[in-house]
């Protein structure tokens, strides 16, 4: 089945409500504008219920169906940009030095607008549907505030849906898995304290540069050497400062890096292991060897029948062979993964073609993949809520 007629007619007005929030982008919770574009296109479409100030910034709208049921799914799209100066060289490219939509939640919000428009007009479900407009996805939690301020009991929401683009998926295309898509995103902070002294003295010294390469070599064998490896861990290094001249060895050392998961238990294996290989390398050496370990979002894990709805939705609009039901996990981070703990639910990837990656300065969404997310929005609507 080919994307739905209205959505295609929705096609050029829905791509300049895309290209207009992606020539103004807002950062984390500061998506003040954002949100009231997005408050007053779902004031024009008629949706009977209109939330600001959810999870600080964000906006949710409730469109009810036919009949008296107060059954709700929820449907997701985050708002926020990234830190980065955009060289894309659209005609629509972001107006504000240092920000730019380099991760599509552009593409993301005038979708989901879209489907808002179209399932205002249509009201063919029995239940409600809930649009979620989520801020600071990247990094700030928008998602669990949004969730700790009580929104899927406020609009009764039992399921929950999230979609994001996929740069060299195809056109047309969808991706989804049961179980875990996307993981746990973790940060560590070690700090190594020596003694420092003359570079041509080290023998008066405890080394923290020799202690910390050391701790940063043995970080790699965790996943070479304690994780089963047939599953999925990732410890990486991204910073090591120490020292401010070519003749001192300096008191100390910083070491920071982060550790992405996809389950509880090696997620616990990477905590533990960090601070056991810190703890030992810095004894071995008459250092002082600390950690501070901050769990970022943690895994986001799709629930398997909600994922099999997801995955008939998307064959409805692409067919089944733009359906890749059992995508590899992605070791990236996704905040949806708190509303996926709140509610069942399931997270898809949409295709976004032959573009620049994500989180890069050359990156545009593809506005062709509009009318297929808003297909799938709505058939997905229609079909959890059916009569």
């Amino acid at each position: 089945m080919p994307i739905l007629n209205r959505a295609a007619d929705l096609q050029d007005e829905v791509t300049e409500w895309r290209r207009t929030i992606h020539t103004r982008p807002e950062l984390m919770f500061d998506v003040e504008n954002t949100a009231a574009f997005v408050a007053e296109k779902l004031k024009e479409f008629g949706v009977d219920e209109i939330v600001t100030g959810i999870g600080r910034t964000g906006v949710v709208g409730l469109i009810r169906g036919r009949g008296d049921s107060t059954r709700a799914i929820g449907l997701r799209a985050d708002m926020d940009a990234l830190p980065l100066t955009e060289i894309s060289g659209k005609p629509w490219a972001s107006t504000t030095p240092g920000k730019m939509h380099a991760c599509g939640h552009d593409g993301h919000t005038a979708m989901l607008l879209g489907a808002a428009k179209y399932l205002s007009e249509s009201r063919n479900f029995t239940g409600n549907v809930a649009v979620i407009f989520q801020p600071a996805e990247e990094g700030g939690g928008g998602g669990r505030l949004m969730v700790e301020d009580g929104m899927m009991e406020r609009f009764g929401i039992e399921e929950v849906y999230g979609m994001h683009n996929m740069p060299g998926l195809p056109v047309g295309a969808f991706a989804i898995r049961r179980g875990p898509i996307m993981a746990a995103t973790d940060e560590f902070t070690i700090t190594v304290k020596g003694r420092g002294g003359h570079a041509a003295q080290p023998h008066g010294t405890i080394d923290p540069i020799v202690v910390g390469a050391q701790i940063v070599t043995n970080l790699q064998q965790i996943v070479s050497r304690t994780v089963n490896p047939l599953r999925s861990m990732v410890v990486s290094v991204t910073k090591f400062n120490a020292g401010f001249a070519y003749n001192v060895i300096p008191n100390d050392a910083t070491i920071c890096g982060t550790v992405r998961t996809l389950t509880p238990e090696d997620r616990e294996l990477a905590e533990r292991r960090i601070g056991e290989i810190v703890a030992g390398i810095s004894a071995a050496h008459g250092a002082e060897g600390s950690v501070a370990y901050h769990r970022n979002y943690p895994v986001t894990f799709n629930h398997a029948r909600e994922t099999d709805y997801a995955a008939d939705s998307a064959r409805a609009i692409g067919g089944d062979d733009n359906v890749n039901v059992d995508v590899d996990p992605m070791m990236g981070g996704e905040d949806f993964s708190y509303m996926l703990n709140a509610r069942p639910g399931a997270f898809i990837f949409i295709g976004n073609g032959d573009s620049a990656g994500l989180h890069n300065p050359a990156y545009d969404f593809n506005d062709e993949a509009i009318a297929h997310g808003i297909s799938y929005w709505v058939k997905l609507a229609e079909q959890r809520l059916a009569a």
